[in-house]
């Protein structure tokens, strides 16, 4: 594998698979947005899941609630029209996984902007954890993941973006965000790679 990594100082971090962004009755769906890819990357995704608490690596769940306290004014501005102003609103069905279910060992970060880092108890979780790199997977990669893994960066975690592990709208924005990951933020690997890399550690 290309990529380096510490799996006792890693963490799998999903981001925003819930059913306003994922489900084809959700709110991004209904706005004519094609949410196909998040369905697509499921399958690899739950193995992923699998496969890190197999191996003793944390699974960190990131959950999008948005609520009229913490809707600004600059914020409330992002949204071009009224109908994706349902999205992720708090105690919805919409706000609510999609097709995955955290166990009690797992953390779950409520953020209410695109990054998980901003406003929220992420960067303290991961530092009692002491964790040092972020196995990415979630939507919208050009987005929220890119957004989260943006910050990380910044804040000195080694960001590995899983490239089966993730999706976007549209194939050009997928396309862009690992682009620009790779180059700038971190690296692009894929779910196959990682857990490959996992068995060598655990033959090792």
């Amino acid at each position: 594998m290309g990529v380096e990594w510490n799996p006792a100082r890693s963490v799998l971090v999903i981001v925003d698979v819930q059913n306003d962004y994922c489900h084809k009755d959700g709110s991004i769906a209904k706005q004519g947005l094609d949410v196909s890819m998040a369905e697509q990357m499921l399958p690899n995704l739950k193995q992923m899941i699998r496969t890190c608490k197999e191996n003793n690596v944390p699974v960190i769940y990131i959950q999008t609630i948005h609520e009229d306290s913490t809707d600004s004014k600059t914020w409330v501005k992002r949204l071009k029209n009224k109908s994706q102003k349902d999205l992720c609103r708090k105690n919805t069905w919409g706000s609510e996984f999609f097709h995955l279910a955290p166990e009690d060992e797992d953390v779950i970060v409520i953020k209410h902007r695109y990054s998980a880092f901003i406003n929220t108890r992420f960067d303290s979780v991961l530092r009692a954890m002491e964790i040092d790199t972020l196995l990415m997977a979630g939507v919208s990669t050009n987005i929220c993941v890119e957004s989260t893994a943006r910050d990380g960066f910044m804040l000195d975690y080694d960001i590995l973006l899983l490239s089966d592990c993730t999706g976007a709208f549209t194939r050009e924005e997928y396309d862009m965000s690992l682009k620009t990951i790779d180059k700038f933020f971190g690296s692009v690997t894929s779910s196959a790679e990682i857990m490959e890399s996992l068995k060598r550690e655990v033959q090792v």
